[in-house]
This record gives structure tokens, sequence and C-alpha cells, in this order.
């Protein structure tokens, strides 16, 4: 079974965003919002804090997800091998 490797550029576009604030989704209904803290390569993660644990819904109604609440956590290591999607927040979200 091999291992998929993380293109350099999604590397490079993570660390020109450290200390920024961004929202992983792991899947469509769960994922992190936090402060971009650090990037590794071995093993491919990054390390987020000040992070809360989100739950995402969606409607017929309102078919985009949004969140539906949050619990706090603390720092934590993310593989990018099991993010779906990684956005980067406006400062006063």
């Amino acid at each position: 079974m091999s291992h998929n490797k993380i293109p350099p550029s999604i590397i490079t576009m993570l660390e020109r965003n450290i200390n920024k604030k961004i929202r992983i989704i792991i899947d469509p209904a769960y994922g992190f919002e936090g402060i971009l803290s650090a990037v590794t390569q071995n093993p491919s993660g990054i390390w987020i804090s000040e992070v809360e644990a989100i739950v995402l819904r969606a409607t017929i109604a309102q078919p985009i997800p949004q969140v539906a609440s949050r619990e706090e956590r603390g720092d934590i290591l993310i593989q990018l091998n099991s993010v779906q999607r990684i956005e980067i927040l406006a400062n006063d979200q």
C-alpha cells in the first residue's frame, strides 16, 4: 500500500499562513478552528493552537454547512492525509 505524498506547494502555502486563523474540515460534519502554529513535513501535518472542535450542519434551506457548535480543545497536530478542506479565515471571524 503506497502512502499519498503531500505536494510541496501545499506545504509552502500553509507555511505562508502561519499565525493566521484557519478552519480544518475532517469530514462533512466535523472539523477544527484555531491558529496555524507550525507545518511539519514528516509526518505531513499541521499544528494548531487555541483550537475549537466544531460541528457543521447543513439543511435543505441552508445547503452551505454552518458551524452548529463549538468545544474548546488544546493544541493539536492534524495529519494532512485526513483533511478534506482547509480554509484561511479573516482575522475578524
